[in-house]
């Protein structure tokens, strides 16, 4: 079955997309392989297995977590709705990019907290609900397995993902979980090679993309992207 998500996906035409899109080896706008770029070149096995998972899911941030479209709805109506949701009006959040260790996996994070983001990220968890299929029994009893509190839980069972609200943290995964000796050096190469593409800029989260994945083996796909109308 296909899944959807709601995602903050770079510009494409970005430094900070041809990083993130370098580092995992794939574009998720074009659907092609990417370069790595030259600070990974010296471990390329390294840097294949530690990217094999995340690639799959392109270079981006969650705001939606990926679900299966209920049979009452349609694409189209998902598409109209990220437009309509788009045009509400919306603090703009901005951040500095940093790459950290989140439970042993390199991701980029903003340097400070930002409640603009988390409102945004909580705006798109409880909107688009509404397209979501229930989860399978299946799919619960794995979630619950890998250690859910009891928040989570019920993240879970309400709204089919458990990491969110106050559990929620934005991230940008780069990489799966990293064995404990090699997590300084990968850190640092990380960090040095984005602070060498884009200069330290900040990042506008200006944007929210519908993703698509076909099927299980397939990698997830921008098919469609919304630009926010700031609040007045």
């Amino acid at each position: 079955m296909p899944r959807y998500a709601i995602y903050f996906v770079p510009a494409i035409e970005t430094e900070f997309f041809r990083f993130g899109s370098a580092v995992l080896g794939y574009d998720c706008y074009t659907g092609q392989k990417v370069d790595r770029p030259a600070a990974l070149d010296a471990e390329p096995d390294l840097w294949d297995r530690l990217t094999a998972e995340p690639r799959r899911y392109g270079f981006h941030a969650t705001l939606k977590a990926p679900f299966q479209l209920s049979p009452s709805c349609t694409e189209a109506q998902l598409v109209s709705a990220l437009h309509s949701f788009a045009g509400l009006g919306h603090a703009i959040p901005a951040l500095t990019p940093t790459v950290r260790m989140l439970s042993g996996f390199a991701a980029i994070v903003p340097a400070t907290a930002s409640p603009a983001l988390d409102e945004l990220a909580s705006k798109c968890t409880t909107i688009f609900d509404a397209f979501r299929a229930p989860m399978s029994a299946q799919e619960r009893a794995r979630r619950v397995a890998s250690g859910l509190n009891q928040s989570q839980i019920e993240n879970l069972d309400r709204w089919g993902y458990p990491y969110l609200f106050t559990d929620f943290r934005f991230h940008m995964t780069l990489t799966s979980k990293v064995d404990l000796d090699r997590r300084n050096d990968v850190l640092a190469t990380l960090q040095g090679a984005l602070s060498r593409a884009c200069k330290d800029r900040q990042l506008a989260i200006e944007r929210i993309s519908l993703v698509l994945q076909n099927d299980e083996s397939s990698s997830f796909r921008v098919i469609e992207q919304a630009t926010l109308r700031p609040a007045r």
